[in-house]
C-alpha cells in the first residue's frame, strides 16, 4: 500500500513524539507518530493512513509507536458480514427509538454540556473531565477529512453525540459521547451498532474503532463486535471474541 497515489513522497512527513505518560495502561511510557502537513492529509490520504493504522484527535494524525509495548492494535469491524450477538440485539431492540439524524461539524452549548457531563461521569480524572471550550472545539470539531457530526434524541431530548469520518473503505468512528446518568442504558453499544448499519446503508466495508487494548478495561471491549480484524505486523487479521 502506497501513500504516493494522492501524494508525492516529499510532501508527507512523519515524526516521533517524546515520550509521554500512556492514558490505557497504567506505570507506562508512550510515544506516537504523527504524519504532517496537516492540511495536506485530505480524505483520500487519510483513508490509506487509517488502513495503515493511525487516527487523528482533531487536525492532529497519529498511530502508537511505543518503544517497548505493541498493546494497541488498530481494530475494524467487516460491516457487511457482522452477526449481532444476543446482547447486542437486546441493546439494539432497547434504544431502536431514538432520532439519529446527521448534521456537519458543529458548535453547539447542548453539544458541550452533554460533554462535560459524559467526561465528569465515566472518564473522572482521565485527562478530558476538565476539556474547556477550546480543547473540546480542537478534538471534535476540527477537521480536514470529510468527517459528520450524528445526534440522538429520544422526543427531542439530546441523549448522545458521534463524530464519524467517511472514509474510502469504510467508516471510522472518532468519537460519541451520551447521557451518563440513564439506568440500564446501553447507548455505547446501540452507538457501535448503528454505526455498523450505516457503513452498510453506504455500501462500505469497515468500521474503523481505533485501538483495541487488551488489558485495558475501557479498551478491551471491542473485540465483542465480530468478525473484527486487527492490524498486527502491518498485516489485517482476524482478532477472535475473547472468552467470558
Amino acid at each position: 500500500m502506497s501513500l504516493l497515489n494522492d501524494i508525492p513522497l516529499s510532501a508527507l512527513h512523519f515524526y516521533l513524539t517524546a515520550p509521554y505518560p500512556c492514558s490505557y495502561l497504567p506505570d507506562l511510557q508512550a510515544r506516537s507518530q504523527v504524519a504532517t502537513p496537516a492540511l495536506l492529509i485530505s480524505t483520500p490520504v487519510y483513508s490509506e493512513l487509517v488502513q495503515c493504522g493511525f487516527r487523528r484527535s482533531g487536525t492532529y494524525t497519529y498511530r502508537p509507536h511505543c518503544d517497548n509495548c505493541r498493546a494497541c492494535v488498530p481494530l475494524r469491524i467487516l460491516a457487511k458480514q457482522f452477526t449481532a450477538s444476543r446482547s447486542q440485539r437486546r441493546a439494539w431492540k432497547q434504544h431502536a427509538h431514538l432520532e439519529a439524524t446527521l448534521h456537519p461539524l458543529q458548535d453547539n452549548a447542548e453539544y458541550y454540556d452533554l460533554y462535560q457531563r459524559y467526561q465528569r461521569t465515566r472518564h473522572k480524572d482521565g485527562g478530558m473531565d476538565n476539556d474547556d471550550r477550546e480543547s473540546y472545539q480542537n478534538f471534535l470539531l476540527q477537521s480536514h477529512v470529510d468527517s459528520l457530526l450524528v445526534e440522538f434524541r429520544e422526543q427531542g431530548v439530546l441523549r448522545m453525540v458521534s463524530v464519524i469520518d467517511l472514509l474510502s473503505d469504510g467508516l471510522s468512528s472518532v468519537y460519541t459521547f451520551y447521557e451518563p446518568d440513564l439506568p440500564r442504558a446501553r447507548l455505547g453499544v446501540y452507538n457501535v451498532l448503528w454505526q455498523i448499519e450505516l457503513c452498510r446503508k453506504l455500501d462500505l466495508d469497515f468500521v474503523y474503532l481505533g485501538y483495541w487494548i487488551k488489558h485495558s478495561r475501557k479498551m478491551a471491549y471491542k473485540t465483542q463486535y465480530q468478525p473484527a480484524q486487527g492490524l498486527l505486523d502491518s498485516t489485517w487479521q482476524t482478532l477472535d471474541r475473547p472468552v467470558s
